[in-house]
């Protein structure tokens, strides 16, 4: 297999609220919103779709390629690349920029506020991917608006299948944007909120979206996942975690188990199965490339939460 990841590059500013955000928002006064959350606990990670998803395939053991734009403060992540033995030969400095900073607020009831700052990112268009790089399985993730189209269209235009996860950059398409994201798409993952959003904006059932690709995904957090496929629809059970620490980069490692799934033509019900492992194995640490594991110990894991041998 090779992957080529399509999206962010970002450092993450991790911060927890040790309270509820649910009870210093009040509903009815929404229009004259003002609010400050102490957080006394702040952690700076290395993060953004891209570098999390490979991150989590190179544990697996497989040779993912990072497409990114990054800035000038890049330096300090590329050590974490080195260390890790990523390939960077398609993330290109842009100068003048930073590298996009993620600032990311949890309560302990897990939700999340993001704020975020693109950066190098909004200059994504000026990769294009490669049609001679043996790419087998590209991924187009949250990235600079019209670097997502483009990649979109150049990996359909090549022929190299896709999964379109959108994630964060959903808010930026309208509903034409998103029907074609999807027609050229192979496959579709989003979470529970980005699949309502999609429904809305493309006035399309999540029936009527997988009926555009091969299938889609839908992640539910702690109560799993759904896949939907040729008309099946496979539900797929949570992996209860060692503990929960931070829910910052779940939704990357699971879809490197989607990818990895993918890419050995394992059935939707052990992929997704597999993917919920790598999810849980992340919660479970705080940052989103802080974790290890390795796919003979996850192999071992498999058997012994499921039943049955992944059949890899």
């Amino acid at each position: 297999m090779s992957v080529l990841i399509c999206g962010s590059m970002a450092y993450d500013n991790i911060m927890v609220f040790p309270g509820r955000f649910k009870e210093h928002i009040l509903a009815d006064q929404l229009h004259i919103l003002n609010v400050a959350f102490l957080v006394p606990e702040m952690r700076k990670e290395f993060g953004g779709c891209a570098g999390n998803i490979a991150y989590n395939l190179k544990l697996l053991g497989e040779e993912p390629l990072i497409m990114a734009t990054v800035g000038d403060d890049f330096p300090v992540y590329q050590s974490q690349l080195n260390t890790n033995a990523l390939d960077q030969r398609f993330i290109k400095v842009i100068n003048n920029t930073l590298t996009a900073q993620a600032y990311i607020t949890t309560d302990l009831d897990d939700n999340q506020i993001t704020a975020f700052h693109p950066g190098a990112m909004d200059h994504a268009h000026v990769n294009e991917v490669p049609t001679d790089g043996g790419i087998t399985i590209g991924v187009v993730s949250p990235d600079g608006r019209q670097g997502m189209i483009d990649h979109a269209r150049q990996f359909s235009d090549a022929g190299i299948p896709f999964i379109f996860d959108p994630g964060q950059g959903l808010p930026m398409f309208d509903g034409a944007d998103l029907k074609q994201f999807i027609d050229q798409a192979t496959w579709v993952a989003v979470n529970d909120y980005e699949g309502q959003l999609l429904q809305e904006r493309t006035g399309w059932t999540l029936a009527e979206i997988s009926g555009h690709v091969e299938a889609l995904i839908v992640t539910r957090g702690g109560d799993g996942s759904t896949i939907f496929s040729q008309d099946e629809e496979i539900v797929i059970p949570p992996v209860k975690p060692a503990e929960i620490l931070d829910p910052t980069g779940c939704g990357d490692a699971y879809r490197a188990g989607l990818i990895f799934g993918i890419s050995r033509k394992l059935p939707w019900s052990d992929t997704g199965r597999l993917a919920s492992m790598i999810g849980a194995k992340k919660i479970a640490h705080r940052g989103t490339q802080n974790h290890e594991m390795s796919l003979e110990g996850l192999s071992a894991e498999f058997e012994a939460e499921f039943g049955y041998p992944l059949p890899l």
